[in-house]
């Protein structure tokens, strides 16, 4: 069985997912662009009990969107880094693929609510590329 390790940017809240990812899905929409303020979110999902808490959790804090049947994020309350949460109906796990130790065993299914991406998603694939900031 695979697991995969992850953790937020202060390292105080840490986690593990056993077993594979269901779903790879990077989404376009809106409250995705607007909660992370980037282009889109990269979510995968999984089953919710193959989430473990291994530290932090008691640091972790949740916001439910009061007017979205299932939008929702949690992260640690430390540092903002977003972590994995499971959905209102506890059926998935929703894991920032970002936050994890080493790339998921999946490749992203799809573009969500691709009609609602920004402007600037697709000319920025082709801007220039550098393999890091000066001094960071």
């Amino acid at each position: 069985m695979s697991t995969h390790d992850g953790g937020c940017l202060c390292g105080k809240v840490r986690y593990r997912i056993h077993g594979p990812f269901h779903q790879f899905h990077l989404c376009h929409c809106s409250r995705c662009r607007r909660f992370s303020g980037t282009a889109h979110a990269a979510n995968l999902m999984a089953p919710a009990d193959s989430l473990e808490w291994l530290s932090g959790e008691e640091l972790v804090r949740r916001f439910d969107l009061p007017e979205a049947k299932t939008f929702a994020r949690a992260f640690c309350g430390e540092c903002g880094s977003m972590v994995p949460h499971a959905r209102r109906d506890g059926s998935l796990a929703v894991i920032p693929a970002g936050g994890l130790d080493q790339a998921p065993d999946l490749d992203p299914n799809d573009h969500i609510f691709w009609e609602d991406r920004a402007e600037w998603y697709e000319p920025g694939i082709g801007a220039k590329k550098y393999p890091g900031l000066p001094g960071d």
